[in-house]
């Protein structure tokens, strides 16, 4: 029997290395453009190998694939994939990592400078009453005098001090994993979280969406942060407790936020964080330029050709 591979959704203009790869292994290839549970299920139904971007692979979903098929996620995060049902299903789960590292530092960067400037508000401002005053929208200090704190200092947390470096920050670190030379030979304080919590007039997360992590950033989380402070997030929309975020940015507790994640994606209609003047909202592009879906598309389609051939798997994800 051929075997099948299957494209549930991607990001890209077409499928065509995927393809190619594929049937230059002799397998069958499909792609779709599901985004439901059933829909998945339906068509990745016997496949060897499938590539997903944002579809969900649920235990239902796991459970009609075959015994040693592999799952490959286009991107780093891969919370919309079970991956203790694959596990436990003899299902191998791969990610696509460092294609958009400096990609998503710049847009991170972006949403930082742009809520500690006011960008948006002073714009909206402009457009709508013509003019404004330097101090409507609080407090502005400068970046020599701001401390930036960033949760997690993986490769896009790293990437984002050497940009952040030149502006003249203060920058701080919780990381309860990084090497403590590390962050010292970049010019980090590396502090605990209750610590960063009270110095850090923003704060970028770069973690992992985990049991451990989800809602990390919730009430307590941010009430304990400085009154003014900024919060930017480009990592998972889960880490961040979406009504609670909403709530002090409203009362501003939280003087502004960047978002490119969201708990629910696309954004919900009736989502709390619309409307407010104070939070910058993009729709999950971090990652892309022109250069790193060309990247993110070759490497998701090397890992389908060592899939295909039996070869050691470079991107393996374990439960």
């Amino acid at each position: 029997m051929r075997r099948r591979v299957v494209v549930t959704d991607h990001p890209f203009e077409d499928t065509g290395p995927e393809r190619a790869v594929a049937e230059g292994r002799g397998a069958d290839f499909a792609e779709f453009a599901v985004l439901t549970e059933a829909d998945t299920a339906a068509a990745v139904s016997g496949a060897a190998v499938v590539l997903v971007d944002r579809a969900p692979v649920t235990a239902d979903v796991i459970a009609v694939l075959p015994d040693g098929a592999v799952v490959i996620r286009y991107g780093v995060g891969y919370d919309n994939v079970d991956v203790r049902a694959a596990s436990r299903a003899g299902v191998h789960v791969c990610h696509i990592t460092d294609y958009g590292t400096n990609t998503v530092a710049d847009h991170a960067a972006t949403l930082l400078l742009a809520c500690l400037r006011r960008l948006t508000q002073f714009d909206d401002a402009v457009r709508g009453a013509g003019w404004s005053q330097a101090q409507a929208f609080g407090t502005i200090n400068s970046f020599g005098t701001t401390c930036v704190g960033l949760v997690g200092t993986g490769r896009i947390g790293v990437a984002l001090i050497h940009r952040l470096r030149g502006f003249g920050f203060r920058l701080i670190a919780h990381d309860p994993y990084v090497d403590p030379d590390i962050t010292q030979s970049l010019g980090v304080e590396l502090v605990d979280l209750p610590t960063l919590l009270a110095r850090a007039d923003a704060i970028s997360l770069h973690l992992p969406l985990t049991e451990q992590t989800r809602h990390l950033v919730d009430s307590d989380f941010l009430g304990s942060m400085r009154r003014g402070a900024s919060l930017i997030n480009t990592s998972r929309g889960g880490l961040v407790d979406t009504v609670a975020l909403a709530a002090a940015l409203r009362d501003g507790r939280i003087a502004a936020a960047g978002l490119d994640v969201y708990e629910i994606e696309p954004l919900n209609a009736d989502s709390p964080l619309r409307g407010l003047p104070n939070v910058i909202l993009t729709p999950h592009v971090a990652f892309y330029s022109e250069q790193s879906l060309v990247k993110l598309q070759r490497l998701a389609a090397d890992e389908l050709g060592r899939a295909l051939d039996g070869r050691p798997l470079k991107g393996v994800v374990s439960a």
